[in-house]
């Protein structure tokens, strides 16, 4: 091959490949960073049906003055703490302890936890509404039999259950991916290694501690940023069963996102709301990654 064709041959296979990357390209681009980038735009504006005038920071001024985005901010991160350890340890106890059955038994499992996830989440939300039902629902059913209550307990209506209720049913939603990675990450851990604990007299702690956990970490990172942003993103259980009640008790900064942009037609004050949320799950994310990742090899 004649060297002087080179440089042309490399430009001719750089145009080829981005022909290919187009579609995915212009996609990403327009349902992606251009909204995003319109989202911060109109965020320094009183964005209405009616008006489109620049305030420059004053949406902003007025978020932080806010009450009902305070409750809603605390609302979120209740989500957030009570949903991702219990979802990490579960699963990953899970996963721990069907790895160790058969393989049926372990596919068995693996699809029972995963069902909830590839469920619509309005069918999840109309069986949760049965259970929850104050005067027909099992939950109330079974505990009153049992002593444990006297009066049905109203656990969407109550703000004292309402937010509880739905981190319950978040993460019946959220485990079924986590243990799927657990149980293939698991056998990824050369057995070799396992082995040659053994024979030096470990124990089962012992070699989950110092073989498997250290192997479990790339997943553990995963798992645990994903579900992060899974949950500060918190909206269709919100919407479909409490619409963020009673008195803004379940309601968390994406629903309050939908209900000032949708309800309220308060775009640049609701887009504003949006690029706080977006820093906040930045900032915890890059944490997340400089606390786990640091054993991390990518």
């Amino acid at each position: 091959m004649n060297k002087h064709n080179l440089p042309k041959i490399r430009v001719r296979e750089t145009i080829v490949s981005y022909l290919f990357l187009a579609p995915a390209l212009l996609f990403f681009f327009t349902f992606v960073v251009y909204p995003m980038l319109s989202g911060i735009f109109t965020s320094f504006f009183d964005y209405t049906l009616k008006k489109f005038n620049f305030i420059g920071l004053q949406n902003y001024i007025n978020l932080f003055q806010d009450e009902i985005f305070w409750k809603s901010m605390r609302n979120t991160l209740v989500i957030v703490l009570g949903s991702v350890p219990v979802v990490v340890i579960f699963s990953l106890f899970v996963a721990v302890t069907i790895y160790q059955k058969k393989a049926g038994v372990r596919s068995f499992f693996r699809g029972v936890f995963y069902l909830p996830v590839v469920t619509g989440t309005v069918a999840v939300t109309v069986v949760w509404k049965w259970i929850y039902d104050p005067l027909n629902g099992i939950l109330n059913y079974v505990l009153q039999s049992g002593g444990i209550i006297d009066e049905p307990i109203m656990w969407l209506g109550d703000k004292r259950f309402a937010i509880w209720a739905i981190i319950i049913i978040l993460l019946t939603t959220s485990v079924g991916q986590p243990i799927i990675l657990y149980v293939a990450a698991l056998g990824n851990i050369p057995q070799s290694f396992i082995e040659a604990a053994e024979v030096d007299g470990g124990n089962n702690w012992q070699i989950f501690r110092k073989i498997k956990w250290p192997c479990l970490m790339p997943t553990t990172l995963y798992v645990v940023v994903i579900t992060t942003i899974n949950s500060f993103q918190c909206f269709s259980l919100i919407q479909l069963l409490t619409s963020g009640g009673p008195n803004y008790s379940t309601s968390t900064i994406m629903y309050l996102v939908y209900e000032k942009a949708f309800k309220l037609t308060q775009f640049g004050y609701a887009n504003a709301m949006g690029v706080v949320l977006a820093i906040i799950i930045g900032i915890i994310s890059f944490a997340q990654f400089k606390v786990l990742g640091n054993d991390v090899e990518y």
